[in-house]
C-alpha cells in the first residue's frame, strides 16, 4: 500500500472489513471505544514510562504496545490506534495540555486566533505514522487496524473552549454571532484531518473513524452545517485518493439527526451512542450502512446477568444486517478486564444462544 490507494493483501478476510463492505456475519466483528486504557494494568504500567499524555501519544514504542495490549488479551477483531483527537490543535500549533481533569488548551479568540495556527507543519505527527506501522506489524493477519481523528466540529470545541464544556457557550456564540469567521476555523481543521487521516492509511490503517463527541449539542441546522457538512467533505475527499478504505461516523448524541447524518455524510458505517433503540438503527440506519455499537459502557463495568442480557437485546436486533458490536461510548476505567473477557466469550456464541 505504497501509494495508499489500495487495501492490504487479504484485507476483505478481516472480518471487521467484510462487515463494513455490507456482509452480514453470523457472528460479529467487535472491537471498543477506548479498548486501550487506564482499565487494564498493563497500560498503566505503559503510562507511568511517559512524563505526558501527549508525549506518550507521540511515542511509537509506547503508543503501538498500548494499541495491541487490548488485542492480546481479548482478541478482538480491530485494534484502534492509540492517539488522541485532540493531536490536529497540536499539530496546528495550539498549546495542548492534560491535566487530572482533562485536556487543557489555550483558547482560540474569535477572528484573531486563527492567524497564528498552521504554522508548525504536519511533521509533529510524523510519530503518529510510524505507530500505525509498528501496530500493523504486531497484529494478527485477521485483525484490522483502525485509525481515527476527530471531527471538526468537535475538535472546535475544544479549541475554543479551552477544555471540555458543559455550556459549549463560547464555541455556539462564535458560530452564531460569526458563521464566516467559524467557517474558517472549521475548514482549517478539515483539511488538517484529510491530511492525517491520509498518513495513517497510507502507514497501514484499514478503516478510519472520526469521533463527534459532541455533535448532540447542536441544534438542526447547526447540526447540518457543523456536522453533517464537514463530515461529507472530509470522506468524499478520503474515498478519492483511497477508495476501498472504509469510513466510520460516530456523531454521539445525535438523536433523530442519526439518519440524516447517514444519508447525508457519506459515511460506510455508523457508530451509534448509548440511546439509540435496536429497532431504529434496523429501521432506519442498517438498509443504508453498517451499524456499529452499542453496549453501555456501565453495563461492562456491572457485568455479569446485566450485561448478558443487553448483549443479547443488541444482536438480537442488529443481527439481520452489517453490524458491529462495540460500546455506546468507551470503556470505563473501573471496568474490571475480566468483564470483557466474559463479553469476548459472549460474542463468540452464535446469536441465537448469545
Amino acid at each position: 500500500m505504497e501509494d495508499g490507494t489500495e487495501a492490504p493483501s487479504g484485507g476483505q478476510r478481516k472480518p471487521l472489513l467484510r462487515a463494513l463492505g455490507g456482509e452480514t456475519l453470523e457472528k460479529p466483528p467487535w472491537w471498543l471505544m477506548r479498548q486501550a486504557g487506564r482499565y487494564l494494568p498493563e497500560y498503566r504500567a505503559l503510562r507511568a514510562q511517559a512524563q505526558g499524555f501527549v508525549e506518550f501519544c507521540l511515542n511509537p514504542g509506547l503508543a503501538s504496545e498500548a494499541t495491541l495490549q487490548p488485542v492480546r488479551r481479548f482478541g478482538m477483531d480491530a485494534a484502534i490506534l492509540f492517539a488522541d483527537i485532540l493531536l490536529v490543535p497540536y499539530a496546528l500549533g495550539q498549546k495542548v495540555e492534560f491535566g487530572e481533569d482533562g485536556p487543557i488548551l489555550e483558547p482560540i479568540a474569535e477572528g484573531s486566533g486563527i492567524a497564528g495556527l498552521g504554522r508548525n507543519g504536519f511533521s509533529r505527527l510524523d510519530p503518529v505514522y510510524e505507530t500505525v506501522r509498528r501496530s500493523r506489524a504486531g497484529l494478527p493477519a485477521e485483525t484490522a487496524l483502525i485509525g481515527f481523528a476527530g471531527s471538526p466540529w468537535t475538535v472546535a470545541t475544544y479549541m475554543v473552549e479551552g477544555g471540555a464544556s458543559r455550556d459549549f457557550r463560547r464555541v455556539k456564540a462564535w458560530a452564531y454571532r460569526d458563521p464566516q469567521g467559524f467557517g474558517a476555523l472549521i475548514e482549517l481543521i478539515v483539511d488538517a484531518t484529510i491530511v492525517y487521516l491520509s498518513g495513517q492509511i497510507i502507514a497501514g490503517a484499514d478503516a478510519v473513524q472520526l469521533f463527534d463527541s459532541w455533535a448532540g449539542v447542536l441544534p438542526e441546522a447547526g447540526f447540518e452545517r457543523w456536522v453533517i457538512d464537514p463530515t461529507r467533505r472530509i470522506t468524499a475527499r478520503l474515498k478519492e485518493r483511497f477508495p476501498t478504505v472504509p469510513v466510520i461516523g460516530f456523531p454521539r448524541g445525535a438523536g433523530f439527526f442519526y439518519s440524516r447524518y447517514v444519508a447525508q455524510s457519506g459515511v460506510d458505517a455508523v457508530g451509534i451512542d448509548t440511546v439509540v433503540s435496536g429497532s431504529f438503527a434496523r429501521d432506519q440506519l442498517q438498509g443504508r450502512v453498517t451499524v456499529q455499537g452499542n453496549l453501555d459502557p456501565v453495563a461492562l463495568l456491572v457485568g455479569g446477568r446485566v450485561m448478558e442480557e443487553e448483549v443479547r437485546a443488541i444482536r438480537g436486533a442488529l443481527a439481520g444486517g452489517p453490524f458491529i458490536f462495540n460500546l455506546g461510548h468507551g470503556v470505563l476505567p473501573q471496568t474490571p478486564p475480566e468483564n470483557v473477557a466474559a463479553l469476548a466469550r459472549l460474542l463468540g456464541e452464535p446469536v441465537d444462544s448469545a
